[in-house]
This record gives C-alpha cells, sequence and structure tokens, in this order.
C-alpha cells in the first residue's frame, strides 16, 4: 500500500490558536483511494524547518501533502521550505535553496482572480506566483495562492514503497503543496492531487457507526474480540464530547468482498451497542432528532438556562429544521423562568433553580406555553463558580416532557465551562432521541 505524510505549517497551529483539520479530511480522501496515512505533522512559519520537514517525510513515505503558508504575507513560507527541500538534491537532507522564479501563468490567473473581483491587485500578492525552479505550479480556482507541486530527490532511509525502498538507495517523493483555507485545499486537491495519485492495488472501505450514552471505555467492553488488532476489518473508536464513533475499515483485494465484510461487522457492532447507536457516516444527533421528529409529524421546544441557546442554536444548524423546531426560550435568571414559562417562584426558593422540580416544570411549561410535542428543560451549573458541595460545578438537570412522558435526569459533567454546556446539550439530544423511539435507558452521569 503507498503512504503518505501530512504536513501542516503556520504558527497558529503550533501555538494552539487554531485546530488543523485539514489533515483529517485528506487523511479520509486518500484513504478511500488505497493510500495511508503514516504521519501528521506540524511545523512553524519557518522554511527553513519547513524544509527539513518536507525532506524528513520524504524519505519515510510515497508522498507528502502540505497545506498552508502559500499567502501574500511575510509569513506565508512554504514556498521557500519548499524550495530549500528541493535544493537537498539526493543527499537526503534539506540544503541551499533552489532558486525561486516567477510563474507567468500564475501570476495572470492572480491578476484575473482580482480584475473578476474589482479590486486591484496589492503588489504583495505577486509573491504567490513564485515557484521554486522545477516546481510546478498549480491552478487554485476559489483563491488567490497557486499550489505546488515538486519531486525531492533524496537517500532514501527507511519506509516507502517506490524505487529505493526501505533497503535505502535513491529515491524521489512526489510532494503538493496545497493552500490553507479548506474551501481552497479542497477543490484543488481533488483537481490537481487525485489524478497524480497510484491506482490502488487493494481495496479499502470504511465505515463510521456513533453511539451514544455510555463511556469509550464502557463501549469497548461491549464491542470486545470485534476490536482485536489483528482483525480485518478492523474496529476502533474514537470519543469526541461524549460521542463514541466506531471505526471501520476492511482491507480486500475488491471492493465487493470489503463491503460485504463491512456489512458483517457493522451488523455484529449495532447488535453489541443496541440503543447507544444512534446514527452512522455522517450522521449528527441533531440531525437524527429532527428527522424522528419529522417522521412523527412532532414538535420540539427548547427551554434553556446554563447552556444559553445553545441547544436551539445546534437544531437551526440543520438546514429545514424550522418544520419540528419553532423556537424556545433562555431562562437564564429564576424571573425569566417565572415569568416565560410559569415556572412556581416558591419552588425555585424551596429547591433552586438546579433541581429535578424546576428541569421538570421547564419543560413543562415550555411545552404548554409553545403547544409543541416535546419540549426540553436544561438548568445547570457550568462554572467556574456557583458550586457548593451539594451541587457541585457541572451539576446539570435536564427534564424532557413528551405526549406520554416525562423524563427528568441529574448528570454531573467534568471540565470547563464550554465542556459542561456541549455535553448538556447531546444529552438533551440523547434523551430526546429515546423519549421518541420508546426505550428506558440509562443515559451516562459522568463523562469519561
Amino acid at each position: 500500500m503507498a503512504t503518505v505524510a501530512i504536513l501542516a505549517v503556520g504558527d497558529e497551529l503550533t501555538t494552539g490558536q487554531k485546530i488543523d483539520t485539514n489533515s483529517a479530511w485528506l487523511s479520509g480522501r486518500l484513504l478511500e483511494r488505497g493510500i495511508e496515512t503514516v504521519e501528521h505533522a506540524t511545523v512553524a512559519d519557518d522554511p527553513g524547518a519547513i524544509g527539513a520537514a518536507i525532506v524528513r517525510l520524504a524519505r519515510a513515505v510515497d508522498l507528502v501533502i502540505v497545506t498552508g503558508g502559500l499567502g501574500p504575507t511575510a509569513d506565508d513560507l512554504t514556498r521557500q521550505g519548499l524550495a530549500i527541500a528541493m535544493g537537498g538534491g539526493a543527499t537526503g537532507a534539506a540544503g541551499e535553496a533552489v532558486e525561486l522564479v516567477e510563474d507567468e501563468a500564475a501570476l495572470a490567473a492572480i491578476r484575473r482572480w482580482f480584475e473578476w473581483s474589482g479590486r486591484p491587485m496589492p503588489e504583495t500578492n505577486r509573491m504567490q506566483a513564485l515557484r521554486p525552479r522545477g516546481a510546478v505550479c498549480l491552478e487554485n480556482r476559489f483563491g488567490t495562492a497557486p499550489g505546488l507541486q515538486a519531486q525531492i530527490a533524496h537517500e532514501r532511509g527507511c519506509g516507502g514503497s517506490h524505487e529505493g525502498g526501505r533497503n535505502g538507495g535513491r529515491a524521489e517523493t512526489l510532494v503538493f503543496c496545497l493552500p490553507g483555507p479548506p474551501r481552497e485545499m479542497r477543490p484543488m486537491f481533488e483537481a490537481s492531487v487525485l489524478p497524480e495519485l497510484p491506482a490502488p492495488d487493494r481495496a479499502i472501505v470504511a465505515r463510521l457507526v456513533h453511539a451514544f450514552g455510555a463511556g469509550e471505555s464502557h463501549v469497548a467492553e461491549l464491542l470486545g474480540d470485534l476490536m482485536d488488532r489483528d482483525r480485518n476489518p478492523l474496529v476502533g473508536t474514537t470519543a469526541s464530547g461524549g460521542i463514541i464513533t466506531c471505526r471501520m475499515r476492511a482491507e480486500f483485494d475488491s471492493a465487493e468482498a470489503a463491503e460485504r465484510a463491512l456489512d458483517e461487522t457493522e451488523r455484529a457492532v449495532r447488535e453489541r451497542l443496541g440503543d447507544l447507536v444512534f446514527g452512522a457516516g455522517d450522521d449528527t444527533l441533531e440531525s437524527v432528532v429532527i428527522d424522528l421528529l419529522r417522521a412523527r409529524k412532532q414538535t420540539l421546544a427548547t427551554v434553556e438556562s446554563c447552556t444559553g441557546g445553545l441547544l436551539g442554536a445546534s437544531l437551526t444548524e440543520i438546514a429545514g429544521s424550522g418544520d419540528i423546531y419553532g423556537g424556545g426560550w433562555v431562562t437564564y435568571t429564576n424571573e425569566m423562568k417565572t415569568a416565560e414559562v410559569g415556572v412556581p417562584r416558591v419552588m425555585l426558593e424551596q429547591h433552586g433553580a438546579v433541581s429535578r422540580e424546576v428541569a421538570e416544570a421547564m419543560a413543562r411549561g415550555g411545552r404548554a406555553a409553545s403547544g409543541a410535542d416535546w419540549a426540553v428543560g436544561i438548568t445547570g451549573i457550568a462554572g467556574p463558580g456557583g458550586g457548593s458541595d451539594a451541587k457541585p460545578v457541572g451539576t446539570v438537570w435536564i427534564g424532557v416532557a413528551g405526549p406520554e412522558r416525562m423524563d427528568v435526569r441529574r448528570f454531573v459533567i467534568p471540565g470547563g465551562r464550554e465542556d459542561v454546556r456541549q455535553w448538556s446539550v447531546r444529552s438533551a439530544l440523547g434523551m430526546v432521541r429515546l423519549g421518541l423511539i420508546g426505550v428506558e435507558m440509562e443515559l451516562l452521569r459522568e463523562a469519561e
């Protein structure tokens, strides 16, 4: 199987100011092509560090993809880093940079972009037309930064599958440099990188199944031998915000054999996890709840305190959600809880805003005031202050009122303020889903 390493460039990535999402997307697309990603690397905006990283990766894999650092500012230094990597020749190390030359076709394309946008081209954008001598510019149909394609000659030390192999010898590795913005990077990958990739020698097919309502360790226990590392299809799990994703990957001589094996494995995963499974592929808790409500021609309202409207916002991110979600209330103070959804003042005084009684009253009041079939009430202590021994930070009560049921549950969610808010939203959606499918089941009480 061919191998690839992905290098993300940018100070904003190495300092933690921004998360690299490009590498994950590229890995998924490459796996579909039968190319295994063996490393994700990140490097700051430094041409020497970029060049050294490209050479190091090139010696171990068949293909290197670099993202970022192709803009028009002084800290966009990927083209200079590529020039240094290309200057190493066959020595296996970055050396003196090859010359940067202006690409006339690339410059003309940048000028056309600015003409189309009705703005004059700043002189700083001219640097985007520079390429290392021997490299080729790649068309960017959605921005001003051309990509770059080059071959890095080196003495192969290990890894890789093309000439030189694992036993050393002179080899060349294909390198693509793509712009950082996903709206530019993804189309360029599809148009300019995919056609250059080797045809897969084996069929690799992957699937995702999503579960909610138990921690990752419990899900792993339920899956048991399905997660054996020598198994084909291979099964693994990833936890993110309370959602456990079961990753299944089959590798066979034909796509048909891989699909058949995945069918069997997916059935086994679903049988073992049961009602914990809420969807697959691109499904989200929001989309699944909306689909369930739509199928039943039912509606939902929300009454939120500690989540501050986050649940309503997550629902309205789904196109077409207006036919099942008419809106809700953010009742952050006790006065608003009473005035908007009728939570009795005496109840608030006796039990406090963060209590079973108030969560239930919020859900019932929201259902009555909105006329919706279902309503959710969320009240809690997101922190960092406001907690006590009896009600520590992270204590959240969620009530779900439906046509024939009322479900109220307490959660103690560790982490910071945003963790509590996000987990509360997902827990509420999980409770609504269970109510819609008529399942009585304990959800997670503490996050892993």
